[in-house]
């Protein structure tokens, strides 16, 4: 599969498909199929009870993973995918990115 990115996951959520969704955070956050299907039910859930708040929130990962920290990178990865424990942790170890 090609690589895809936030916006393949983003157009994925606008269209109601939970499956394709998890299939693209599978490979963008390192995740099991379970885990990732979980973590698109919570964002979209999130996103329809919280409107454009919750967009500009999910909005500054990219922000955060290119300047922010660990801390930062796994708040937002909690509060936006619902992520915890083993699977945040792996999730923000395949964002953070390496020292050059």
């Amino acid at each position: 599969m090609a690589d895809v990115t936030f916006r393949d996951f983003a157009g994925a959520i606008m269209k109601g498909d939970v499956d394709a969704a998890g299939r693209v955070l599978q490979q963008l956050l390192g995740l099991d199929d379970a885990e990732a299907r979980t973590a698109a039910q919570h964002f979209q859930s999130q996103a329809t009870a919280q409107g454009p708040a919750f967009m500009g929130k999910a909005m500054g990962l990219r922000t955060a993973v290119s300047g922010g920290s660990e801390v930062e990178i796994g708040a937002l990865l909690a509060d936006c995918f619902g992520l915890e424990g083993a699977p945040l942790l792996t999730a923000i170890a395949v964002l953070k990115p390496r020292p050059s």
